[in-house]
């Protein structure tokens, strides 16, 4: 219930300040819907095992992810976003799915370049069978990362952006673990394009 209260509250709070953003100066936005496709690897993990994203270690879990966001810009600094994950290859037999909402403070660099944060709440689940254990996880709480994007409008004709960026999807979530835990965390880095319209 805290981790709910806390999301809601950080939600909140910057929705209030992207509003006030636009009440100081009008700026116009114009393809403020966003829809894109990314791939990634997550780590998702017993709380006692440490993060590694690119070897395999006891106590955890990799997987390469597909990702579908859409979004929407309230101006340039501030948008919604919304997220589903689910694992295309795994170690082991044992998927992954997520969804997230986020809040989107963001930060123009210059004209194509932009640095964001992610804060939210979302949900995780995993299941499947690893060393002959189970390996169960189906709970939500607050979700953060950290990105950055490239617009493609001076390459291409399409109004096109790339961006690359790491999530915490879940931070000692309630689970049954394979190692023994019954908490677990997953983290994400995700890379993929988004296409305004």
């Amino acid at each position: 219930m805290k981790k709910l209260a806390l999301s809601l509250a950080s939600i909140v709070v910057l929705s209030g300040i992207s509003f006030a953003e636009e009440g100081m100066a009008s700026v116009e936005i114009v393809n403020p819907f966003y829809a894109g496709i990314a791939l990634g690897v997550s780590s998702t993990r017993g709380s006692d095992a440490d993060l590694d994203f690119f070897r395999s270690k006891a106590g955890q879990e990799r997987m390469i992810n597909l990702t579908l966001n859409a979004g929407y810009d309230l101006n340039k600094y501030f948008a919604g976003e919304v997220r589903y994950t689910a694992s295309i290859a795994k170690d082991d037999v044992v998927e992954m799915s997520g969804w997230s909402l986020f809040v989107k403070p963001q930060y123009p660099v210059d004209v194509d370049i932009k640095l964001y944060a992610l804060l939210g709440y979302g949900g995780v689940a995993v299941d499947g069978v690893t060393v002959s254990r189970p390996v169960k996880v189906d709970d939500s709480g607050f979700q953060w990362g950290l990105g950055a994007s490239y617009s493609l409008n001076n390459v291409t004709d399409y109004n096109i952006e790339i961006y690359a960026d790491y999530t915490s999807l879940a931070n000692e979530m309630d689970a049954i673990y394979w190692n023994g835990d019954l908490k677990t965390s997953a983290d994400a880095l995700t890379a993929g394009a988004a296409f305004r319209f």
